[in-house]
């Protein structure tokens, strides 16, 4: 068993229109998984949190701004990359770097959703979104965010936030 491996943690949102439709994000050409389907997101920075990640991401990558307190936690996947996908501090011994991918609902934003990053932006439905070609971890984010769309959690926890 692999020990003392640092993970790199991500954010992702998953944009949700009125009519339960969830925006999905193609991987740009020349990037790990290039092609596949993902929640938009991206690298917690140092000093950030994960909610002040997921606000920045959103703008970079889609250029909408969202409002932290309207981001709803949905749930977590995690799993070990290559260094080389990684981006960084790996394992020496195995070349391997711990991830831990936190995915974030968001029901409302400001402004139109557009690709800034090369990669296109296709709204889908929720109960479709196991069929899109995925990075592996992204798979059962999708999972999550089906139950928690169908119990529809931020309403019945919206008091505590």
């Amino acid at each position: 068993m692999e020990k003392n491996l640092t993970p790199l943690v991500v954010v992702a949102v998953a944009l949700v229109d009125a009519q339960g439709q969830v925006l999905m994000q193609q991987r740009p050409e020349g990037t790990m998984h290039a092609g596949l389907w993902e929640f938009p997101g991206g690298k917690v920075d140092p000093g950030e949190s994960a909610e002040e990640a997921a606000v920045r991401e959103m703008h970079e990558e889609l250029a909408v701004r969202l409002d932290p307190a309207s981001l709803v936690s949905v749930g977590f996947s995690s799993g070990l990359l290559g260094a080389e996908n990684a981006g960084g501090a790996a394992s020496a011994a195995s070349g391997r770097r711990a991830l831990v991918l936190l995915l974030y609902a968001a029901r409302a934003w400001e402004g139109a959703p557009v690709s800034q990053e090369g990669g296109q932006a296709q709204w889908y439905a929720a109960q479709s979104l196991g069929e899109l070609a995925m990075p592996p971890l992204d798979y059962p984010l999708a999972d999550a965010l089906k139950i928690w769309l169908k119990h529809d959690f931020s309403e019945k926890y919206a008091d505590r936030c």
